[in-house]
């Protein structure tokens, strides 16, 4: 189980780390990372602990495969938490294909993503456009 304040729980929340954060997507999952920051809520706190939330939606099954799937996210989320700078905001949104996925396979995309992620790589970068 994720502890409660490494929780994602604001709608504010959810949409920093997906509009001004980074992005790295894999076959099963996006990853989206605000680097740590402090919380406009709280003055004068400056070290944060990292918060996640989960983006699992319809498309991915039923509600039984829906939420094994938002568990196994929990679960290899809390033991990334500490890797990840602090304040940080972090959203992963399972795609379609993560409801029928193994453990290890959605561990090895969650894995590529924040190494993309911390790496400073931003795979949208440079693709999908044509240059001007």
């Amino acid at each position: 189980m994720l502890p409660t304040e490494h929780r994602l729980r604001r709608r504010e929340d959810f949409a920093t780390a997906v509009r001004r954060g980074r992005r790295a997507g894999r076959p099963l999952l996006v990853v989206h990372l605000r680097s740590g920051s402090t919380d406009p809520h709280a003055p004068g706190e400056s070290a944060l602990p990292v918060r996640a939330g989960f983006v699992v939606s319809k498309a991915i099954g039923g509600a039984v495969v829906r939420n094994l799937v938002k568990r196994r996210l929990r679960h290899l989320i809390r033991d990334r938490l500490d890797g990840l700078p602090p304040g940080s905001l972090v959203v992963v949104r399972a795609l379609p294909g993560a409801g029928e996925a193994s453990h290890d396979a959605l561990a090895r995309d969650l894995d590529a993503a924040l190494q993309r992620l911390l790496a400073g790589i931003t795979p949208t970068e440079g693709k999908g456009r044509a240059p001007r």
